[in-house]
């Protein structure tokens, strides 16, 4: 290979989108929380009662990461008693619609392919 070829080298995953998922599969309740809030499931105490082995504090763990990334965002109302509702930010519905497309392609991966029926 002479000097002026163009050398074509491992492209990394950027780091903080591959961390996001990388954080967001390791919490096993996140896609959970994402299908509740869309739902209209949005109070962390409907949450918990919702979903059967989901803990107040790991239910807590996961809205704290899922707020650090921007993908839910926490509204805190000034009542008594408090009270607070989670949504999904603009940028975390983009990044859930990315999260379906990754299920949808698995599901094609577990098919049997066509071509191998014939």
């Amino acid at each position: 290979m002479n000097n002026n070829e163009k050398k074509f080298s491992r492209k990394s995953a950027p780091q903080q989108s591959a961390r996001m998922v990388e954080n967001i599969f390791r919490c096993k309740w996140s896609l959970t929380v994402y299908q509740l809030l869309d739902e209209g499931i949005v109070r962390p105490g409907q949450m918990v009662r919702s979903v059967e082995g989901l803990s107040t504090k790991v239910l807590n763990e996961c809205l704290r990461k899922n707020i650090e990334f921007g993908i839910i965002e926490r509204i805190e109302f000034n009542e008594v008693p408090p009270r607070v509702e989670y949504i999904t930010t603009d940028f975390g519905k983009k990044f859930i619609t990315i999260l379906d497309q990754l299920r949808n392609l698995q599901m094609e991966m577990q098919q049997p392919s066509e071509s191998t029926e014939k």
